[in-house]
């Protein structure tokens, strides 16, 4: 569906862009409006793909949450707290009665045991959500930086130089070190963004702007700090080039979509599902026979190869 949206959106933004050129009115705002919108469709689908990892997991395919669990690298009691903010199974200030939050997780990490305890500590430090990098948000941001982008660098970038080796060439290997280089930044930067988003919403730049009568430190940690994280990250795509923030943004915006909709349909309305499948179909390899260039991606290139047409 997600394809067959993109194909008529490419075909409306091409007759568009003609009809604008004819009448000489076609002007550079407009011609950056397709990259910008690829960057803005990324940017909504990250958000609420992270928010959906962080608070409704079980609407994402299991591979893809451990993937970003692991690219993430985050204490799971952590997680855990969150959700259960979200919850309302515990509330600053108030007896925790036998719901024991994050008092283990400051024990593991050398913290005072009373920073976990939402009865008495108000909000909890990020020095316990940095996870023993210590209390300064920066340098936080900076250590995920680097771990992300060592994690990425070292899956990525072997399956790039293997790919290469099927035509090797010293251009070739530059080139995947290059790519390889820009994706790790990319998801360094994500990463990191997300985290810093945090801490500035929960204690560094939240409380200066909102008074805490108007949103008070548990407004933040039951999912309004999160939401800052989840609008912020996904504007790191901007690292990457145009034509891998396309593919990107093509990836990620079905599974964003599908965190929406039901895992699960009633039978009685499985023919809504092969309706729109059949229709969405249509459109794509329609267009890929008329038009290819319209379909965009990997998928525009392996079908134009299927059909002969690229």
């Amino acid at each position: 569906m997600v394809r067959a949206v993109d194909v008529l959106a490419c075909v409306a933004w091409s007759r568009w862009k003609q009809l604008r050129k004819s009448r000489k009115s076609f002007t550079i705002s407009e011609s950056v409006l397709p990259q910008l919108l690829d960057i803005g469709i990324f940017a909504a689908s990250a958000a609420t793909v992270m928010w959906a990892w962080v608070y409704l997991p079980e609407r994402l395919p299991f591979s893809y949450g451990r993937w970003i669990s692991e690219v993430a690298q985050i204490d799971p009691r952590l997680i855990e707290a969150l959700r259960s903010a979200r919850r309302g199974d515990w509330t600053y200030g108030e007896p925790k009665g036998s719901q024991l939050v994050l008092e283990p997780m400051c024990e593991d990490y050398g913290l005072p045991r009373v920073w976990g305890d939402p009865s008495q500590t108000i909000p909890i430090p990020c020095e316990l959500v940095h996870m023993g990098c210590g209390p300064n948000c920066e340098v936080h941001a900076i250590w995920r930086f680097v771990k992300s982008f060592k994690f990425v660098l070292t899956t990525d970038l072997p399956i790039q130089l293997v790919l290469r080796s099927r035509s090797p060439s010293l251009q070739g290997y530059l080139k995947a070190t290059k790519a390889s280089l820009r994706s790790s930044t990319f998801l360094g930067l994500f990463v990191s963004i997300f985290y810093y988003s945090v801490c500035l919403a929960r204690t560094r730049l939240g409380p200066r702007i909102f008074a805490r009568k108007q949103i008070t430190p548990m407004m933040w940690d039951s999912g309004l700090c999160v939401a800052a994280g989840c609008m912020m990250c996904g504007w790191s795509i901007f690292v990457e080039s145009a034509q891998k923030r396309q593919e990107i943004s093509l990836f990620v915006a079905p599974r964003a979509i599908a965190t929406l909709l039901p895992r699960r349909y009633n039978r009685k309305y499985l023919w809504r599902e092969q309706l729109v499948f059949s229709l969405s179909t249509a459109i794509v390899l329609t267009c890929i026979q008329l038009d290819p260039r319209k379909v965009r991606g990997v998928l525009g290139r392996v079908l134009g190869q299927v059909f002969g047409n690229r």
